[in-house]
């Protein structure tokens, strides 16, 4: 009898985790565990049998990472036929050698994700990466695919047309956070309809908050869909303890929650992160003889709609959009705890006629004064609106979410949304990047918290309010490149976007050209040059800034006093020849010297010096 004749008929015991046992065996976690399918086949080879012995009808390969993208990381993307061939050669040997009948499952998890700005791969890309692995996996003898651990549906849904491709069966399964969504937004009746619709033979949850969770999540795909229901939970959560993590939920404990998961619907049940043999010998002495549960009439439903308290966000300071000319200047906080100077600059910027200052955070990965707390006092002692960069580099997705709703309880209303300089760019060699978002999943955060709910879809209040600003970069050969990324950026929330500094008129209008059909203010951004020497390192050593060969020219040999004037002569020219055509301007004023940009602005708002 085939694997979906046998679930469709019997709840079937999958194994347990694989790195946490390979951990225990000695091998370091910074170790690639797919790699260990060549270089240390034996010990491999011995956890299947250990889980065969334990009771287990379903083992997985050990090639959950083993896609392009993650081992390309560490110089073996040349290996992944090799590894996913051997991982299931491994587990199909180790069944024979038991003496046991067994389906061997070729595990397949999702694909690195870029880090800070990097480009996303294309849909086409995704599958190609996916149906090298499961390729290899099905030569390799795999009897069907577990698609594991991914928290992005459309992801999910490239790999399992990937699976299917080889004609073996599939498991779809996504991980959970409390409260029934992924890391990606994607609730489980959701997740569960999608995934019937793509040809999945049985879908699931795996990893997560648990088994209580696990089970939770199965009860509310069983409302939704007919098809079979699989269960890898994790073994709750671990504690640090003596230098290791300690998973404390017992193998008993264990056992009666997958019970409770038979009777829900599921119909393959194992373990994920932190469980053993022990937890597996336990499920199939407790599942013995058990008939799957008998389903309920499915009923098609709707998403259950979190409560939500949306808060319009304010124009602020685009409420004169289309009527005026709009300025925003940029300030950086100081590198100490000294913020006369910058008070005094907003001060000076806003009776000069600026609508809004923009607060950049720890601008080339060196540390600052944090822009938050700063931004409330200039609000509260200049009276004008600020624009807080927020970035991706330096917080996890808890920390930016308490910072932003303590930014919204603070009074801030604009958020400019960026990745980030990754840290290595910066003065503390030692400091590591997040990124646990990027651009896009910021806004999209924000957004989210806009409309009253958290990353995991829980009520946060009345909603934080913000306008969203994004970055754009008009210095780039492919301006419609940069302009579909803007387009995402705009689908996911934004309401505005400032760009990189620009030199270059013709450059202006392609970018507007490409950006209009948007619909939001687009601010280009104007950095007065100082001097021959700034402006060569600007165009040949700060990324995103061009220069044209013209303006390099005319700062050749200026410097000091001449230098300034000339850059603010280029500058002024610059906006006279292009202010017809736009709404307004970010300007960048040199090193702080926001005297800088208090000329160019009574230029821009058309006021007497």
């Amino acid at each position: 009898m085939n694997f979906l004749d046998r679930a469709r008929n019997e709840v079937l015991v999958g194994d347990g985790a694989i790195g946490t046992m390979l951990y225990s065996k000695g091998v370091s976690l910074d170790a690639s565990f797919e790699h260990l399918n060549l270089v240390r086949p034996e010990l491999v080879e011995e956890l299947h049998r250990e889980y065969l012995e334990a009771g287990a009808q379903v083992i997985e390969t050990n090639t959950f990472g083993a896609n392009r993208t993650k081992l390309g990381l560490i110089g073996l993307e040349n290996k992944v036929e090799k590894i996913n061939r051997r991982g299931a050669e491994l587990a199909r040997r180790a069944a024979d050698a038991a003496g046991r009948s067994a389906f061997i499952a070729g595990s397949v998890g999702p694909l690195a994700r870029p880090k800070g700005e990097e480009q996303d791969l294309s849909p086409d890309d995704v599958l190609s990466v996916f149906r090298e692995q499961c390729t290899a996996l099905a030569n390799g003898g795999a009897d069907l695919f577990i698609l594991e651990t991914f928290s992005d549906l459309e992801q999910l849904k490239l790999a399992l047309t990937a699976a299917r491709e080889t004609g073996l069966p599939a498991v779809a399964s996504m991980a959970f956070l409390e409260g029934g969504r992924t890391g990606g937004g994607i609730e489980v009746e959701r997740m569960a309809t999608a995934l019937t619709e793509a040809g999945a033979s049985l879908i699931g949850a795996n990893c997560g908050a648990g088994p209580l969770e696990v089970l939770r999540n199965l009860e509310r795909m069983a409302a939704v869909t007919e098809i079979p229901l699989a269960a890898y939970a994790n073994n709750g959560f671990p504690e640090y303890r003596d230098g290791r993590y300690i998973y404390r939920t017992t193998p008993d404990y264990f056992a009666e929650r997958a019970l409770e998961m038979a009777s829900a619907g599921a119909r393959l049940i194992g373990g994920c992160c932190g469980t053993t043999p022990d937890h597996i010998r336990r499920i199939a002495e407790r599942l013995k003889g058990v008939r799957p549960g008998r389903r309920a009439v499915v009923i098609q439903v709707a998403a259950p709609e979190s409560p939500r308290g949306a808060a319009e966000p304010s124009r602020g300071f685009l409420s004169g959009w289309g009527k005026q000319p709009v300025v925003t200047v940029e300030l950086d906080p100081p590198r100490g705890l000294d913020c006369t100077k910058v008070i005094a600059g907003s001060r000076a910027l806003k009776e000069a006629g600026a609508d809004a200052i923009n607060l950049a955070e720890n601008p080339l990965a060196r540390v600052r004064m944090g822009n938050i707390a700063l931004a409330s006092l200039i609000q509260r002692e200049v009276g004008i609106e600020v624009i807080v960069h927020i970035t991706c580099r330096d917080r996890n997705i808890l920390g930016l979410q308490s910072d932003l709703m303590g930014a919204s309880l603070l009074g801030i209303r604009s958020i400019l949304a960026v990745t980030g300089d990754p840290a290595r760019l910066g003065e503390h060699a030692g400091a590591t990047s997040v990124f646990d978002l990027n651009s896009f999943g910021l806004i999209k955060l924000l957004s989210d918290m806009n409309a009253g709910v958290n990353s995991l879809g829980s009520p946060i209040g009345a909603g934080t309010g913000f306008t969203i600003g994004a970055a754009f970069n008009p210095n780039t050969p492919r301006m419609e490149v940069q302009a579909a990324r803007l387009a995402k950026k705009v689908a996911n929330g934004a309401a505005f976007a400032q760009t990189q500094p620009i030199y270059d008129g013709k450059r202006l209008a392609e970018m507007l050209a490409h950006t209009e059909p948007l619909g939001i203010p687009v601010l280009p951004g104007i950095l007065p040059l100082v001097s021959e020497r700034n402006c060569e390192y600007l165009h040949n050593e700060v990324p995103g800034i061009i220069i044209p060969d013209e303006v390099r020219r005319r700062m050749r040999g200026k410097e000091k006093e001449a230098g300034v004037q000339e850059g603010l002569n280029i500058a002024a020219e610059f906006i006279s020849e292009t202010k017809h055509s736009v709404g307004g301007f970010y300007l960048i004023p040199p090193f702080g010297k926001w005297e800088v940009a208090i000329e160019l602005i009574r230029m821009i708002k058309g006021k007497k010096s």
